[in-house]
């Protein structure tokens, strides 16, 4: 499958992968997670699912990640959300389907929000609302916290590569995206696939999420041995799974 570009009314250019679905199918719209990118195996076995039974598939990378042009400490979920919506409007047409991994579960909320005429289901693994806030700036230390307010960012160490940024406006800017404590409405089918040993959204984050959610068309699959990633073999089948079951 072929890299495309797009360049978004910000101005930002955008890496993509899209195909068409066949007449009347919905297209699968992949939404990776903080610092991931589309190469990652979830998309491509989505992606791959979904031109194989006739949807459509599309995949992005938002500006800072994979093969997108910009800085990731230049990032925000404002930025990234322009990012998603811009590629949305511009590259898709239909019912929408959305598949979103970790922070890609906020961005899929907040599509919704923006959206809801286009989106008719949501798949979510692992998902991440309002990390910046409930999640990320509580386990900073003191000094982290400070360091962060007074320098713009401290250096955040990963289990995934090299150490990265946090900035003081990804954590400013994410409290404007903050959906958690109210009603978020959606009537559509919603599934969420989370694993109980995960060490970066605890699963507790997950059923919060599914309170807010107005539908009452959803289950929450709870993986006991399951990591952030789910990326197994099973974890993968069961995702394929339940986008069988959206589509």
């Amino acid at each position: 499958m072929t890299m495309d570009y797009f360049t978004s009314p910000e101005g930002r250019r955008l890496a993509f992968r899209h195909t068409r679905p066949a007449t009347g199918s919905p297209t699968f719209v992949w939404l990776c997670g903080f610092k991931s990118d589309m190469s990652g195996g979830k998309a491509q076995a989505v992606e791959a699912w979904a031109i194989e039974a006739g949807h459509g598939a599309l995949l992005f990378d938002y500006s800072g990640h994979g093969q997108s042009e910009g800085r990731f400490e230049d990032g925000t979920i404002s930025a990234w959300r322009e990012d998603m919506l811009a590629v949305i409007d511009a590259l898709s047409e239909g019912p929408l389907v959305l598949v979103g991994s970790s922070m890609g579960g906020w961005m899929a909320l907040l599509a919704v929000l923006a959206r809801p005429e286009r989106v008719k289901g949501i798949v979510l693994i692992a998902p991440a609302p309002d990390f910046t806030e409930k999640l990320m700036w509580p386990e900073f230390t003191p000094e982290q916290q400070d360091e962060i307010l007074q320098e713009g960012f401290t250096l955040r160490p990963s289990d995934y590569g090299e150490p990265y940024a946090i900035t003081r406006a990804l954590i400013e800017d994410g409290r404007n995206w903050s959906i958690l404590d109210g009603d978020i409405a959606f009537e559509g089918p919603v599934r969420i696939l989370q694993g109980m040993e995960d060490p970066d959204v605890p699963w507790g984050h997950a059923l919060a999420l599914a309170s807010a959610l107005t539908t009452q068309d959803l289950v929450l699959t709870l993986v006991k041995d399951g990591d952030h990633r789910l990326s197994r073999g099973e974890d993968i089948a069961r995702l394929l799974a339940v986008c069988a079951e959206m589509a």
